[in-house]
């Protein structure tokens, strides 16, 4: 698929480049950059893999002049840097405006004057309907994607993206945080027992980039049909699998949070298509022209639902566990809870 192809990841030490550089690392792709801000994180990449395959580049999406310099050779593009975290976010909104938005707008300039193959975007579930700050910087981080999609032609920079949920035991995320509260023997925060996510793992995540890498038109957004969990659910997988029996307190939503997540709005649920694992999310190439816009108008949106974390599969507590248990990081944690006994 990467044959004899330079790859550049941005954001590149998060848990979504090491996924992808355990996935491709010993495939005949030539080179895997990752770009990123986080010397110490670069640093451990390095001993963990030390790969002559990979070159890491100090940068910041933010900073134009260092993304053209990781940018030259580059045939393919995987855009994960982001601000993620929903409460930061909403403390510090500006600043997800200068990662997600001005950053993707940088990455997207300096890959098309160095005339990068295909760049891929990842966004997430709180794009669609935002009501914080984060999912409203990935929302226009979705619209500068699509709008610079105009811009060129897809034979010489093809740009689309992908949204999904939550990635399981990524970092930052809610499964770690309730591992770490049942091993110190604390009581388990739950917001709402009724709030659902999506869920995937990062490998899916992964599976997802390269869907749209292969099936992606210029603009479009993928997403892939995910199911849901209940927060109480999770927390109760998790402590079955354990065989703990901490406390749980509901604390109630923290900033910016919704009780369901969207991964298709009723609008775009009415054009997209369906790809049978996934969803395809046209983009709107319509012009300024607004005779045409009112005679040619979008289609009827009022007997379409919404595809959200209420309305896909909720699965049960057993599903769960199942899930879990194919997690890497659950069962090394399960491996240390119980001695070293597998």
């Amino acid at each position: 698929m990467f044959k004899n192809k330079t790859l550049l990841i941005t954001g590149g030490t998060g848990s979504f480049g090491n996924v992808v550089l355990q996935r491709f690392l010993n495939t005949d792709i030539k080179e895997i950059r990752i770009f990123s801000r986080d010397e110490k994180k670069q640093d451990d990449m390095r001993l963990l893999y030390n790969h002559n395959k990979i070159k890491f580049f100090i940068g910041d999406v933010r900073d134009s002049s260092s993304i053209n310099n990781a940018m030259y050779g580059v045939d393919l593009i995987f855009h994960a840097a982001a601000l993620k975290q929903v409460p930061s976010c909403e403390f510090h909104p500006i600043e997800a405006v200068k990662t997600n938005v001005l950053g993707t707008d940088n990455v997207l300039t300096a890959a098309i004057q160095a005339g990068v193959q295909k760049v891929i975007c990842l966004s997430t579930d709180k794009a669609a309907y935002p009501v914080n700050a984060m999912g409203i910087s990935k929302a226009m981080m979705e619209k500068i994607f699509i709008a610079k999609s105009r811009i060129v032609t897809p034979d010489k920079t093809l740009i689309c993206g992908t949204r999904y949920g939550n990635v399981m035991a990524s970092r930052g995320s809610v499964i770690p945080l309730f591992v770490e509260q049942i091993k110190a023997g604390k009581r388990l925060t739950i917001t709402d027992p009724k709030m659902t996510r999506f869920i995937m793992s990062l490998e899916e995540a992964v599976e997802l980039v390269l869907y749209a890498f292969n099936n992606a038109a210029n603009g479009d957004i993928v997403v892939q049909k995910s199911p849901s969990a209940y927060m109480a659910d999770l927390a109760q997988a998790l402590l079955e699998l354990f065989e703990a029996s901490n406390a749980v307190d509901i604390i109630g939503t923290r900033h910016g949070e919704k009780i369901y997540e969207v991964l298709l709005t009723k609008e775009e649920a009415a054009k997209a298509i369906d790809m049978g694992n996934f969803y395809k999310i046209p983009a709107d190439n319509r012009d300024l022209n607004y005779g045409k816009y009112l005679e040619e108008g979008s289609p009827k949106i009022t007997l379409t639902d919404e595809y959200n974390s209420n309305n896909t599969t909720i699965l049960s507590v057993p599903e769960i566990k199942e899930r879990l248990l194919q997690l890497p990081y659950i069962k090394d944690e399960l491996l240390r809870w119980n001695g070293g006994i597998a």
